[in-house]
């Protein structure tokens, strides 16, 4: 199940890659100063998982190209860390594996008493 599907199963209501918050956030909720990132294991380079190596084959092209990725997800981070952001990253490896992950959603995010102001924030 998708991250997006599952949060709405979940109750919660957000909008999708606002230009307008620091690192466009796959997932926002405005009203609440949250932002999750979906990101693939490859392409952030996540230490836990097979997916997240560095091929052999060319590695001085992969390795620079990787690691800008991953220092521009810093920068993303501690921007909306300064403008009083919570931050959470779930991980692509995660999202089929992890059992636990509706649970992580909800601690992460609190109660989802929908309403339309939390759906209504802001245009897109």
């Amino acid at each position: 199940m998708n991250v997006r599907r599952l949060l709405y199963l979940l109750g919660y209501r957000y909008r999708l890659h606002r230009k307008d918050v620091p690192g466009k956030p796959d997932i926002v909720f405005i009203a609440r100063r949250k932002a999750i990132f979906i990101h693939g294991c490859f392409w952030h380079q996540h230490a836990a998982c097979r997916e997240g190596r560095l091929p052999k084959s060319n590695a001085g092209y992969w390795q620079p190209k990787l690691e800008r990725n991953q220092e521009r997800d810093r920068q993303n981070q501690d921007a909306l860390a300064t403008l009083g952001w919570d931050v959470m990253v779930v991980w692509e490896c995660e999202i089929a594996s992890d059992p636990t992950l509706s649970e992580r959603l909800v601690n992460f995010l609190g109660p989802s008493t929908f309403n339309d102001r939390e759906a209504n924030s802001g245009n897109q």
